[in-house]
């Protein structure tokens, strides 16, 4: 892939090569406009490749979050196979143990938001999932809605794919200084463009930082683990369990997540304190994504803590009826959190677009974003 082009003007410059930046580019080029995006880091090493890959529809909030997710899931749909990128699993179980837990899915499959799922009596799960742990399980939420990438090579192979198709210039390993549309100035050029969107993800204190302050954002860092399950062992979807229904806003703002999250207050305090919720993705090499947890703060030490992988892989223990679970790798990822929206879209002039994913859902919504900003652009 052409990392270069003597060309300096464009219709678009995108600043930031991970999956929000990506998404924008993707729209654009789309729209038969000559894009550019320009990238600090030599590859995206950020959040982007440090997650399930987990394309999420289902427990997404209600409104504009699951809408851009539904769409997302439609555009990586079509998208995925041009480049390349294998979809390694579909669906989603989400396993509910407490009898609080199944009435928040009873709950939400009386909403929009359940149509094509299923809530599934635990003889049912076990027939299509025997990997599952339904001991006292009291049903098995599934949703047909869900793709799996694998995010460590997805985001390069869709990279790749835009600048061999859509003729997308990346400008990889260059530091975007100041942006001042139509004017662009990196360490190594100015670049002129008459529109501009600057996906940055975690650097809230460069670029437009001054606009960006009275929104209170805080770094969000989680934890997650690769497992090496049995030879033989297989998912044929993604797997969730009870925490996840005081987390995911799809479910947690459902007045029926009331007594759930009291009972999991008193029964998995630290979990919660943690900000743990199980999610298990299985990998094309048979080994299994796990976790995560939620810590927050202006500035999270880069240091996971043994304490939380061991009540993720519990949690997953709980949920999983695995034989063998050797943790091959530990990683940490890092995402913009805000508490009044899962995603800032900020106009600092009418050329200009600030976007941030600030729930940690950019796999799930990003593309569905990308077309509502131009749409609105």
């Amino acid at each position: 892939m052409s990392t270069l082009n003597a060309s300096t003007h464009f219709d678009l410059v995108v600043v930031g090569a991970g999956i929000v930046g990506l998404a924008h580019a993707y729209t654009a080029a789309r729209r038969g406009l000559k894009v550019c995006v320009v990238e600090r880091d030599a590859a995206c090493v950020g959040a982007s490749i440090r997650n399930f890959g987990f394309i999420t529809v289902t427990g997404q909030g209600a409104g504009d979050t699951w809408r851009r997710a539904r769409r997302a899931r439609e555009v990586w749909g079509e998208v995925a196979p041009q480049a390349g990128i294998a979809a390694v699993h579909h669906g989603l179980y989400l396993t509910a143990f407490r009898p609080a837990a199944h009435t928040v899915l009873e709950a939400f499959m009386r909403t929009e938001m359940g149509a094509g799922c299923e809530l599934l009596a635990t003889p049912d799960a076990a027939r299509r999932v025997p990997a599952l742990q339904l001991q006292g399980a009291q049903s098995v939420l599934y949703s047909p809605h869900e793709m799996r990438v694998e995010s460590r090579t997805a985001i390069g192979l869709l990279a790749r794919w835009l600048a061999e198709v859509h003729g997308v210039v990346f400008r990889f390993g260059e530091a975007v200084l100041e942006v001042a549309t139509p004017r662009v100035r990196t360490s190594r050029a100015v670049l002129h463009a008459e529109r501009v969107a600057v996906c940055t993800n975690t650097e809230l204190h460069g670029l437009f930082a001054e606009r960006l302050a009275p929104h209170a954002l805080r770094l969000c860092q989680l934890q997650m683990l690769r497992v090496r399950p049995e030879p033989g062992f297989r998912l044929p979807g993604a797997v969730m369990a009870d925490l996840s229904l005081v987390r995911y806003h799809g479910y947690s703002r459902l007045p029926e997540a009331a007594p759930l999250l009291a009972q999991m207050q008193r029964e998995e305090g630290e979990s919660l304190a943690h900000g743990i919720h199980l999610i298990v993705v299985q990998s094309a090499d048979g080994t299994l994504v796990v976790g995560d947890s939620h810590h927050y703060g202006a500035a999270p030490e880069p240091f996971a803590d043994q304490r939380v992988d061991a009540l993720i892989l519990r949690h997953l223990r709980e949920t999983l009826q695995l034989r063998s679970c050797e943790v091959t790798e530990r990683w940490v990822g890092t995402y913009p959190s805000s508490a009044e929206t899962d995603c800032l879209i900020d106009r600092p002039d009418d050329a200009t677009r600030v976007v941030l994913v600030t729930s940690g859902t950019g796999a799930s919504t990003a593309f569905g974003i990308a077309e509502d900003v131009f749409a609105a652009w």
